[in-house]
């Protein structure tokens, strides 16, 4: 379970915008230009990867979100992470999607403290996990990581092993479930900057993990439809029944009139759908 952290007036950090921007980038080697760009939610989501593995379903981040219905869909897998594992922050989604600067600083200074209390310095390559894909607009491209930012004690920047300033040739690479790649590497070679990352679109294993998700998302929607298609008749045709014991007994009943007055009323615009009448017709065939 996480430890939970709450927001304070003071702080032991006052970390600048830029120390902040740059520690995510180091940390997720991405390529974020800006603050705002967080306000994506893929950052966080890759952050509860890396402190709780298996608390979200990694594959399902969207890391090239640039609409705001896409930032939500992510913080809801961040909200959802964070109930899994007992973080009690609640995400001020309709904030942080607005991209705003002050908004989503905050947002950011609450989450490093939260990920300095549950981070454990195990070995963690995001862009291996990313599968090589970009994180940030790439308007940062020409930001290198600070020289003069304290190791992680001094300022609780968390020693990630992944050295952004170090080339090796060993790297350890295993593979998870449904075609996830992620590499354990003890460092990796990243100052060529977000130029040297290719283009996950180019390898046919990543379309077709694409086409997957979405051949899975459009089966759980069908199912859906259906069951909702289900649901609705089954009502309807007891509306129906209804309907023809009151039209039998409706004589001069007062409570019979009230209940074909429900029956009867309408909204502005409503029309019954075609597949509706097709049911009501073989109840009365029957």
């Amino acid at each position: 379970m996480a430890v939970n952290v709450y927001s304070t007036n003071v702080t032991t950090e006052n970390l600048s915008r830029h120390e902040m921007l740059n520690w995510v980038n180091v940390c997720l080697q991405a390529n974020l230009g800006k603050i705002e760009e967080l306000c994506t939610g893929a950052a966080y989501c890759q952050f509860m990867d890396m402190l709780f593995p298996g608390s979200l379903q990694f594959k399902r981040i969207k890391f090239r979100a640039n609409l705001e219905h896409e930032y939500i869909y992510n913080f809801k897998l961040l909200q959802a992470a964070f109930i899994k594992v007992g973080v009690d922050k609640i995400v001020p989604v309709d904030k942080l999607i607005k991209g705003r600067f002050q908004d989503n600083f905050e947002f950011l200074q609450w989450f490093k403290k939260f990920f300095n209390a549950n981070y454990t310095d195990q070995e963690y390559s995001a862009l291996a996990a990313r599968g090589g894909e970009k994180l940030g607009n790439g308007s940062g491209s020409n930001m290198k990581p600070r020289l003069d930012v304290p190791p992680a004690k001094s300022l609780s920047v968390p020693a990630v092993k992944v050295d952004p300033l170090r080339q090796t040739e060993s790297s350890t690479v295993r593979t998870i479930s449904k075609g996830i790649v992620r590499n354990h590497l003890a460092s990796g070679n990243h100052n060529k900057g977000p130029s040297a990352v290719p283009d996950a679109t180019r390898y046919p294993s990543d379309v077709q993990k694409i086409i997957d998700d979405l051949s899975q998302q459009l089966s759980n929607a069908k199912m859906i439809a259906d069951g909702l298609q289900k649901e609705r008749n089954f009502y309807f045709v007891k509306l129906r029944d209804i309907e023809v014991v009151c039209q039998e007994y409706q004589g001069n009943d007062e409570l019979i009139h009230k209940i074909l007055d429900i029956l009867y009323a309408t909204e502005e615009g409503f029309a019954v759908p075609e597949d509706l009448s097709e049911v009501q017709y073989q109840d009365e065939e029957e």
